[in-house]
């Protein structure tokens, strides 16, 4: 039986992973310290096996012996939040990002697949993102992603771990956060709404961004599995290649808008080029934004 662990396995993504892993007949153990304030819920599988520990805090690599595949998504994972507590970031994005692969290393692990961040691409970089751009981190949410990605790089060419990475762009979907004011967009308008309240677009709300299903995400991880012992390390856009402004996902949406003010460090513009991830993955977006925004 294969074996996988999920690092976060119990948040939006992660969750959604752990269970398309049982589904396909894994045996997966799942590493969360249940502490992201943004979800609102945290998600169990039955067949799953749960272990509440900080991976860059505590000893985890008895859980690591036998594992095949590592899936890593622990992460502080919101930018504003990250501006005002610079450390606590950095400990857990890029310290608990060593450790697990440190421990992935130490256990010959086939593939260490490391959940990374469109953010990095920042303002100097022309649309749409290419994996060969230079890094350009805004804040210290995207450098320590950055960095984590660096760190990945350095174990597979030193240690010889295969690592790959996927940056992906504006999550969406079933289970999203929507605590707080910096919960993704989506699920932060879906909550306004509902609540009755205006929806609070920042800026002028003509920034716009690619929106990914978590669905689309979660291939993107399973198929990385499938990479062959050549590739030692890669980077991949998961994202669809097509764009909306932050007022047509209000329009979608629906209900009363109000307008704030913008925020620092955060970038007018992203979209995905996503050509190399279609070639080597064989991965291509299959949810449309526009079809699923309000079902569910």
């Amino acid at each position: 039986m294969t074996t996988s662990l999920v690092t976060g396995g119990c948040g939006f993504i992660g969750s959604h992973i752990a269970d398309k892993l049982v589904s396909m007949g894994h045996k997966v153990i799942v590493i969360d310290d249940l502490s992201a304030p943004e979800n609102d819920n945290f998600y169990f599988n039955d067949q799953a096996s749960y272990h509440k520990l900080d991976v860059s805090i505590d000893d985890c690599s008895h859980l690591f012996v036998g594992v095949d595949y590592v899936f890593h998504l622990a992460a502080r994972s919101r930018i504003q939040p990250t501006i005002g507590s610079p450390s606590e970031c950095f400990e857990v994005n890029v310290i608990g990002t060593q450790r697990v692969l440190e421990w992935s290393r130490m256990n010959s692990v086939k593939r260490f697949v490391y959940s990374g961040t469109s953010s990095l691409y920042g303002h100097q970089n022309a649309i749409p993102f290419q994996t060969n751009m230079p890094s350009d981190c805004l804040n210290p949410y995207s450098m320590s992603k950055w960095m984590a990605e660096q760190v990945c790089k350095l174990y597979s060419q030193l240690y010889g771990l295969n690592s790959t990475v996927l940056r992906y762009f504006n999550v969406y979907g079933e289970r999203e956060p929507t605590k707080g004011k910096y919960a993704p967009v989506i699920g932060l308008f879906k909550r306004q709404k509902i609540s009755g309240r205006p929806i609070t677009i920042v800026g002028d709300g003509s920034q716009r961004r690619d929106f990914t299903h978590v669905d689309d995400v979660v291939r993107a991880n399973i198929l990385s599995m499938s990479l062959s012992e050549q590739n030692k390390f890669s980077v991949y856009n998961v994202g669809t290649g097509k764009n909306y402004s932050i007022n047509q996902i209000a329009d979608m949406i629906g209900g009363n808008k109000v307008y704030i003010d913008k925020r620092p460090a955060e970038v007018l513009e992203t979209l995905a080029d996503i050509s190399l991830t279609t070639k080597d993955l064989k991965w291509r977006p299959i949810v449309s934004l526009e079809n699923v925004i309000n079902s569910y």
